[in-house]
């Protein structure tokens, strides 16, 4: 069972997740994607600091691109779990 919890079929970068609503990465270029969303995430908060609001117009795109491609690149349907064998 835990090694078939990290498969996805070809294609796919992330499952969901097995409490809870959302997805996880499962590949490596899932997590690449997360960790490079992560990372300009926090240089565009370093930049809230020194140009005020601004930096939300690029943030809220950002998210909303980043968020997409999960939702696009993830082997099964978007639901809340409860666990259990699925």
């Amino acid at each position: 069972m835990i090694g078939n919890a990290f498969r996805v079929r070809p294609g796919y970068w992330f499952r969901p997740k097995r409490f809870g609503f959302g997805a996880v990465p499962v590949t490596w270029q899932g997590w690449l994607v997360t960790l490079a969303f992560a990372g300009l995430a926090a240089i565009l908060a370093n930049f809230a600091t020194h140009r005020g609001p601004a930096w939300l117009v690029l943030l809220v795109p950002l998210t909303i691109a980043f968020l997409w491609l999960v939702v696009v690149k993830t082997d099964g349907d978007w639901q809340f779990r409860w666990g259990g064998d699925d």
